[in-house]
């Protein structure tokens, strides 16, 4: 049964916050959404080292929040894979403008370089190819 996400005020951007605005949540949907990892064990090799109590957490609360979903591993009954549903799939769009104001402001990844420079020559373009992949995941 899914929690009811509780909302401090019907803002926009407190509404958003509520279900995306701690440390980790956005690494997650980032890592389902541009590096294409799914299981558990895919979190917890992220560089960002997020401890399994809060990886625990932070996936129920994006599978609640209707984010993410969850299915069984075709190759491991022991294995769950997450996959971002259509909401989840719906912030690309954000996902790229916040990582286009990164590149900007700050030092990033060749990786992410490589990504972003896609994103500048054809947002449109870069958007639709990815929202395409995801929903065929």
């Amino acid at each position: 049964m899914l929690k009811e996400i509780q909302k401090r005020s019907d803002c926009p951007f407190s509404c958003a916050l509520d279900i995306f605005g701690d440390k980790w949540s956005l690494l997650i949907i980032r890592n389902l959404m541009f590096y294409d990892l799914h299981t558990y064990g895919d979190f917890l090799k992220m560089p960002e080292k997020i401890a399994t109590n809060i990886l625990a957490d932070r996936l129920s609360s994006l599978e609640n929040s209707g984010l993410i979903s969850k299915e069984g591993h075709p190759e491991s009954k022991a294995k769950i894979l997450y996959k971002l549903t259509q909401k989840g799939i719906d912030l690309l769009p954000m996902m790229i403008e916040m990582s286009l104001w990164s590149a900007k402001y700050f030092e990033i990844s060749t990786q992410a370089k490589g990504m972003m420079q896609g994103a500048k020559n054809d947002k449109a373009g870069f958007i639709k190819t990815l929202q395409k992949r995801l929903q065929e995941v």
